[in-house]
């Protein structure tokens, strides 16, 4: 890969942030009815903020979760090299039923791994409804997906690729661009 341009520094990362928590208490008119679950890896820690954040600005701690999708890939014997997937483990600590569930994920492409999400989280329980924020939305679906929350709009190219760093794992927030 070559030819990195950032699209999100910190700054703008943080403010997109506090948009999609202030979208998420408007739309559901508050966060009482609301479990926000990261799917993993870099959702989870985005989750952790958004709940901060609606914290801050309902005074309401919305439970959280983690979820592994690699068991409901449909393209699980591409990714896994010894037919052996690492599995990250799911934790979901809130009672889902009748509840609003808000995946939560950093990049938002063809659509599949949000299928995945959806197909994990109900085998886990049956919520009343699921919606979806995304840190960045790329373009290119494959399926009929699309968010209900969106930090970034990044129009892209086939040959491009987003990537995400979060403080949390990778030591600084920002969002780049590549060419392939």
């Amino acid at each position: 890969m070559q030819k990195k341009t950032v699209v999100l520094d910190q700054a703008a990362m943080a403010r997109a942030l506090t948009r999609i928590a202030h979208e998420i208490v408007e739309k559901n008119k508050g966060g009482e009815q609301l479990v926000l679950i990261g799917i993993k890896t870099r959702g989870t820690p985005l989750t952790k903020r958004l709940q901060e954040k609606i914290r801050q600005i309902e005074g309401v701690t919305v439970p959280t979760g983690e979820l592994d999708i690699t068991l409901y890939r449909d393209d699980l014997e591409l990714v896994a090299s010894d037919n052996d997937p690492e599995l990250k483990g799911t934790e979901i600590d809130a009672d889902l039923t009748n509840k609003k569930v808000i995946l939560i994920d950093d990049v938002l492409y063809t659509g599949r791994t949000v299928r995945a999400a959806m197909d994990a989280v109900m085998d886990i329980s049956r919520p009343a409804q699921i919606q979806l924020g995304v840190l960045v939305d790329r373009g290119h679906r494959e399926l009929p997906i699309r968010a209900d929350y969106v930090g970034k709009n990044i129009p892209t190219s086939l040959k491009e690729v987003i990537t995400v760093n979060l403080n949390e794992i990778d030591e600084r927030d920002e969002v780049s661009i590549y060419e392939k």
